[in-house]
């Protein structure tokens, strides 16, 4: 199986699943300002470039060139609307690029010179990325930045993202067991960001974000959407409106108010996929490409007779039947309109540890 990272083509930023505010559109910058990279760049919190970068490894364009062969085409993972991925060998101790095989494999991610929204998602990701270190977060190794090379370097998730192993024809089916360990490993992820002193919202909670290992264990990746959270008496951050439908929260979408509860319900979303086997947006939901999942799923999830009507059929009825309802009741709580009524991500954590399998059983299913 080729290693993947980030999103894949077919879900690019710039493709027709990301949206703007249309009255505003994609040019308007009013609202989040971004520094120069010609400038020295700073995190949210106006903390300069040093403090930002003091455990990440400053790579020179020279040195990711020749880990990466010269960015050649056998080495490209996977291409999105602002740059490519490619595979890279490093020394573990040292950084400095080595042969193919030798060594330890990283993502490198190639940003387009021509892309500024590119630009404002690689300082976003290298100011979080570059501070926030947590067992559910995919790791930033370091970055280059010489005059308009732009680029990052990561740790390689080698069973790729979750939109793969969920939607595409042919990859091994995820069982029960696994599933609810990647909700759980998700779960953490957020409450550790919404946890924060800045309450950072990642803002783009999808299965092709979230990136798995050899043990499928789960990492949020791609923070360039991520922003922090209202402080003190602040209900909400207002932003441009920008994301992916079907995933994001219906009051972000109408007002571009931020807060963590948009978080909680692109979770919701999320755990619907892994509950249904389904696309958030897709022609394979009943109402074909113009209904959504949540919209599909909503009847059901509100009726405890026929709740387990949305599991994937694919599992063969080889899950908890009590989990899954507890599991089907905890997304349509996430999914509520109304935010104030929606579980925090620590509420959304504990209930799913109890719906978790045991460890010894959890292990062995995801070795196999």
């Amino acid at each position: 199986m080729g290693i993947l990272f980030c999103k894949s083509a077919k879900l690019a930023h710039a493709s027709s699943s990301q949206f703007f505010d249309p009255k505003t559109g994609p040019g308007t910058e009013k609202k989040e300002p971004v520094h120069s990279h010609k400038q020295s760049f700073y995190d949210s919190s106006g903390k300069s470039e040093s403090c930002v970068h003091r455990n990440l490894k400053s790579f020179t364009f020279n040195d990711l060139k020749n880990a990466t062969r010269n960015f050649r085409a056998d080495s490209l993972l996977g291409e999105g609307g602002f740059g490519c991925v490619f595979k890279g060998w490093i020394d573990e101790n040292t950084f400095a690029p080595c042969k193919p095989g030798n060594g330890m494999m990283v993502a490198v991610k190639k940003l387009k010179p021509e892309s500024f929204q590119g630009h404002r998602e690689w300082l976003a990701e290298v100011n979080y990325l570059g501070q926030l270190h947590h067992e559910n977060l995919v790791r930033l190794i370091g970055y280059c930045s010489e005059f308009d090379n732009m680029l990052l370097v990561y740790e390689v998730m080698t069973k790729g993202s979750l939109e793969n192993h969920l939607f595409k024809k042919g990859v091994q089916l995820i069982p029960w067991a696994t599933r609810m360990c990647i909700a759980v490993d998700v779960a953490r992820g957020l409450s550790f960001l919404h946890g924060l002193e800045a309450n950072v919202i990642y803002r783009d909670l999808k299965a092709s974000n979230i990136l798995l290992d050899s043990d499928f264990n789960a990492k949020l990746s791609d923070f360039g959407l991520a922003r922090d959270g209202p402080s003190g008496d602040r209900t909400h951050v207002s932003t441009r409106v920008i994301g992916t439908m079907g995933y994001a929260a219906p009051e972000y979408v109408a007002s571009g108010h931020l807060t963590p509860k948009n978080d909680v319900y692109s979770f919701g979303v999320v755990l619907l996929e892994l509950l249904s086997g389904k696309r958030a947006t897709g022609d394979e939901n009943a109402g074909g490409v113009d209904e959504t999942l949540v919209e599909w799923a909503t009847p059901f999830l509100s009726d405890s007779r026929r709740v387990l009507r949305i599991m994937d059929t694919r599992l063969g009825g080889q899950y908890s039947k009590k989990g899954a309802q507890t599991a089907a009741a905890l997304a349509l709580r996430c999914l509520d309109v109304d935010p104030k009524l929606r579980p925090t991500m620590n509420e959304v954590l504990a209930t799913l540890e109890l719906v978790q399998a045991p460890k010894d059983v959890t292990n062995k299913q995801r070795r196999s």
